[in-house]
């Protein structure tokens, strides 16, 4: 399973032959300047919910790769009338075998609109699962116990959670939601990216290894692999 950072909270997967972008945030990102998104061609794009810093390249990407989009019904009706066909609504608790993979939506606190306002729906996370590894993307979100209920369905090789405070959780929630899913494997998302959620990372990584954990926090085009551990 390798993963391949983009900033913000974007990355992609590739596992099974396919790959799976989350939350296209690519191009307005001036950390990610050197990445050419014309070259990214997924299978899947996975959207959390709808804020312009999650599917700013939505579009553009969707019509190019006529990837499947992986999303809450009211994002996939407004991509409808973007004149984007090929999506796969979904909800919270549901659960879609595709391939190799499998997808789960899971809950996420936090709010999701549209551009111009326009109600977005439920937010979610998503846990895969295949045979190369499982992960869990937690989206933007708070802490929430809900997430004490992932090592129920899967034991998890690496997971991505928000650690710049303000919008979503920060570094101390974080380290909390890492013990209740059961994962001591941390991409850390959703920071520095604007000033609002500036972190100290040098602080950030020394508190997880002080909990145990390994906080990984790649820049914007390199790639991590990781390997199923069952």
């Amino acid at each position: 399973m390798l993963l391949t950072y983009y900033g913000h909270a974007c990355f992609s997967v590739q596992l099974a032959g396919k790959t799976l972008l989350f939350d296209p945030f690519i191009s307005p990102n001036p950390l990610a300047a050197h990445i050419d998104v014309k070259s990214i061609r997924p299978d899947y794009i996975l959207v959390s919910h709808g804020h312009f810093d999650h599917i700013a390249d939505l579009v553009s990407i969707g019509a190019a790769s006529k990837a499947t989009i992986i999303c809450a019904w009211e994002i996939h009706e407004w991509l409808q009338e973007q004149g984007i066909q090929s999506t796969l609504p979904m909800n919270t608790g549901g659960i879609k075998e595709l391939e190799a993979f499998s997808v789960r939506c899971v809950v996420a606190q936090h709010s999701s609109s549209l551009p111009g306002g326009r109600y977005g729906g439920n937010p979610m996370g998503f846990v895969i699962s295949s045979p190369e590894g499982n992960l869990y993307y937690s989206g933007d979100t708070a802490l929430t116990t809900d997430m004490q209920l992932i090592p129920l369905w899967n034991q998890l090789d690496v997971a991505l959670l928000p650690i710049g405070n303000q919008f979503t959780m920060g570094v101390e929630d974080a380290m909390i939601a890492a013990n209740w899913i059961k994962c001591s494997t941390i991409i850390g998302v959703h920071y520095n990216t604007f000033d609002a959620i500036q972190i100290d990372t040098a602080k950030a990584r020394a508190a997880f290894a002080a909990k145990g954990l390994n906080l990984l926090l790649p820049s914007p085009g390199n790639s991590l692999e990781f390997k199923n551990q069952q």
